[in-house]
């Protein structure tokens, strides 16, 4: 190993170096996601897939994601610490996307061969899936608390950015040169990407490679739990707390608004507005994309200077009034303006919400089980999203579409309420407390 790649920083000393990584480390989740959910099923559609093709195509390859929470303990469990706590997972993560991308575009006539497209499709979320964990683990790990909020709107917004420039890119290469090119081109940028975590420690001293030189941090071992039954019981331990309690209900009664208003999106323009669904696609990948670039830009930073609560509190605020407005002018809904402005604004305060709400999961973690709690704080965001989408038809069977723009502002009124109780400087007091009981336990 070359004396430059061994004097690299580490991570845990490094803000910029950390901010640009896990950004990212999010572009590169992005990619694949933008191309496989998004972009295949679209190519799909365009070239006579029926329905029942495509929609069985992408449920297999989102179970992956549904999974998480099986894969965090043993992500805890289980890992390599001369190189790090969760880097040996991030590198095997972001070589499986790379690996199964290149793979996947060599495979003749996808559309003719669904079985191994699904099955490709299905591989690269489980990396994805091992990725992600092990990169919002470690930005639990190692970035300071006060600077958690500004990492997660690069975060976020960079995968956002990724996913929509993956979209927009994977759409035109597949158009224009075929199947093959579309994705080996977008896994030669993931292929990059993976240097990050080959060149990077976590913390100083440790293994670039296992065959390198280098021991691991005693910060690390001081946090590895050694065996599954104290790894549940310490987050049967944190759970409890009720500010966890409060975190869970706000996370979820949030995204079921969120995804509520956001699975309406299209529904309403096509069918109440008479849009097409090139027209809507074309607004929503900008809007989504403008409202990335504009939260990885001040995101974070509104959350550092005024605080995670109060910005969540007045996001919601500023929905609810938003979409209140939205409902109560049916007469200007033919003014495509005033339409997309809402879908701007929406998207953006949608973005900041997001990184407002993964600061706050993620400054309420024990770092012992960072892995787990906050793969389950996304398992409750997970069904939060489900639950939205699913009262869409009855609302919407009952409803008048004004009345049905409305539900989301009492939904998020509702999420507004209950945010309200919750306290992450009381709850960060009680962890310090469980983690004073299990170093004492150990000792």
């Amino acid at each position: 190993m070359s004396r430059s790649l061994q004097g690299l920083p580490a991570l845990s000393e490094h803000t910029l170096l950390r901010y640009f990584s896990f950004a990212m480390l999010y572009v590169a989740q992005g990619i694949p996601e933008g191309m496989t959910l998004f972009g295949i099923p679209a190519w799909m559609a365009a070239n006579g897939k029926t329905a029942a093709e495509i929609g069985g195509y992408t449920a297999i390859i989102f179970i992956p994601f549904s999974f998480k929470i099986v894969a965090a303990p043993f992500m805890e469990r289980f890992t390599y610490l001369p190189m790090g706590r969760r880097r040996p997972w991030m590198i095997l993560g972001q070589s499986g996307i790379a690996l199964t991308c290149m793979a996947m575009s060599l495979l003749p006539d996808p559309l003719g061969n669904m079985g191994w497209l699904t099955a490709f499709g299905f591989c690269l979320s489980v990396f994805i899936t091992f990725q992600d964990i092990a990169t919002d683990a470690l930005v639990i790990d190692i970035v300071p608390i006060s600077q958690q909020a500004r990492a997660n709107g690069f975060m976020w917004g960079a995968k956002m950015v990724g996913t929509a420039a993956s979209l927009a890119l994977g759409t035109w290469l597949l158009n224009q040169y075929g199947f093959f090119a579309a994705v080996f081109s977008l896994s030669l940028t993931v292929v990059a990407i993976m240097f990050i975590p080959l060149l990077l420690r976590e913390r100083p001293g440790e293994r670039l490679l296992p065959w390198t030189s280098g021991a691991g941090s005693p910060d690390a071992a001081r946090l590895q739990l050694g065996s599954f039954t104290r790894i549940f019981t310490s987050l049967f331990g944190a759970l409890k707390l009720p500010d966890s309690i409060v975190l869970i209900l706000g996370l979820f009664t949030m995204l079921t608004a969120l995804a509520f208003m956001r699975t309406l999106f299209p529904i309403f323009t096509i069918q109440a507005l008479g849009w097409s669904n090139q027209e809507y696609s074309s607004v929503y990948a900008a809007t989504t994309l403008a409202g990335g670039i504009i939260g990885m830009l001040a995101g974070g930073w509104l959350v550092d200077r005024f605080g995670n609560l109060r910005m969540l509190s007045t996001y919601l605020s500023l929905l609810i009034v938003l979409t209140a407005v939205l409902a109560s002018s049916e007469g200007r809904w033919h003014q495509s303006y005033f339409i997309e402005g809402y879908m701007v604004v929406f998207n953006t305060l949608f973005t900041f919400a997001t990184i407002a709400l993964f600061a706050t999961a993620m400054q309420c973690c024990w770092k012992r089980i960072s892995a787990l709690q906050f793969t389950l704080f996304m398992a409750i965001y997970n069904l939060g999203q489900t639950a939205g989408a699913a009262l869409i038809g009855p609302l919407r069977a009952q409803l008048s579409w004004p009345y049905t723009l409305l539900a989301f502002s009492l939904l998020a009124a509702v999420a507004l309420v209950v945010i309200q109780f919750l306290d992450t400087r009381r709850h960060l007091v009680k962890v310090e407390v469980l983690e004073a009981k299990a170093v004492a336990a150990i000792a």
